[in-house]
């Protein structure tokens, strides 16, 4: 891969692993030192967090291939889905604040921001609830006859789930524009995937409905977004659905608060010395880059991330009657 398209792909993962750096001091309290300021964080963000550190190249390599018209659905991990789709990284982090300035008003938070505008249909805090919502997208775009296709992101844990084999099913049999992409951490939660699932894994599932599936490095950016080019113009080509099975680890607990006490020192490890952004960067380097043309696109991120912590600082609160919006009525007075 050309320098300039793997610093790109750089960016995009440095942005998600500050933002998210960010928002767990944020959940916990305490003092976070982030570009040019400092100072006490305190805890601020609304509702549980779930966070993909380590997990960022297959958020970036996918996401690099999609337009901005084209869908995506998310999980409850879902924050650099969202940033590598193009969303407000200041709107994103006023959402987890529980603030108005959020992407919903403050009332989504972590697991449930959406942004329309740049084709983010919606994290979800349901396993696997994103499956499905993906192909009815999917064929809705499919009937109107439109260009745009739909990536679906999902975890380990979905496809143990019912909704894994009814989407599957569905997008095979109707030829979907729809990229499945099975971001496999490993964990179910605090449960170990593996002894879970019976037979030959993800892939094998996909492969046996009738939905093309490869498996990929998820830490390796480049190798993901080499797969994801070409699925996503065969998808975008009318070949029908495909299935990316990405391989990575998560390096924090289920929640920003999880100390995981569960988990072998060992195989924390493990996920920390396979980072996605130094396994870039070592390649950068090895291509003949300098670490000043890298460090600054760290600081960078810092430094933006800074401006959205201020943004959702200062964004005010919902007012009461807010409470009241987007929910659905039958009749006048209902719900007031």
């Amino acid at each position: 891969m050309p320098p300039a398209d793997l610093l790109a792909l750089y960016r995009t993962m440095a942005r998600i692993r500050a933002f998210e750096e960010a928002a767990e001091a944020a959940s916990q309290g305490g003092v976070q030192v982030l570009g040019a300021a400092a100072g006490a964080v305190p805890a601020k963000v609304r509702g549980p967090l779930h966070l993909s550190i380590g997990q960022e190249a297959v958020a970036a390599g996918v996401c690099a291939h999609l337009e901005r018209a084209d869908l995506l659905t998310s999980t409850h991990r879902g924050h650099g889905h969202t940033l590598a789709k193009g969303a407000d990284v200041n709107r994103m982090m006023a959402e987890l604040f529980g603030r108005s300035g959020g992407h919903n008003g403050g009332k989504g938070g972590s697991m449930h921001i959406a942004d329309f505008s740049v084709g983010m249909l919606g994290a979800n805090g349901v396993v696997g609830a994103g499956l499905p919502i993906a192909c009815g997208a999917a064929h809705a775009l499919k009937i109107r006859g439109l260009p745009q296709i739909v990536a679906c992101f999902f975890g380990d844990g979905a496809v143990n789930r019912g909704p894994f084999l009814e989407a599957l099913n569905w997008a095979a049999v109707y030829t979907l524009p729809v990229l499945f992409v099975c971001e496999d951490n490993r964990w179910s939660a605090t449960t170990v995937t593996g002894p879970l699932t019976a037979g030959e894994g993800a892939a094998a599932r996909a492969r046996a409905i009738g939905v093309p599936a490869e498996a990929v490095e998820g830490n390796d950016v480049e190798a993901v977004s080499a797969l994801a080019a070409r699925l996503v113009a065969e998808v975008r080509g009318g070949g029908g659905p495909r299935f990316v099975h990405a391989l990575t680890w998560r390096v924090k607990g289920h929640v920003s608060v999880d100390g995981q006490g569960y988990r072998d020192p060992a195989e924390i490890n493990a996920a920390r010395t396979a980072d996605p952004l130094a396994r870039a960067r070592a390649r950068l380097l090895a291509q003949g880059l300098a670490p000043a043309e890298i460090d600054p696109i760290d600081a960078a991120a810092r430094d933006e991330i800074d401006a959205a912590l201020r943004f959702a600082e200062t964004s005010p609160p919902p007012e009461p009657a807010a409470a009241y919006d987007d929910v659905q009525t039958l009749g006048a007075g209902l719900w007031r």
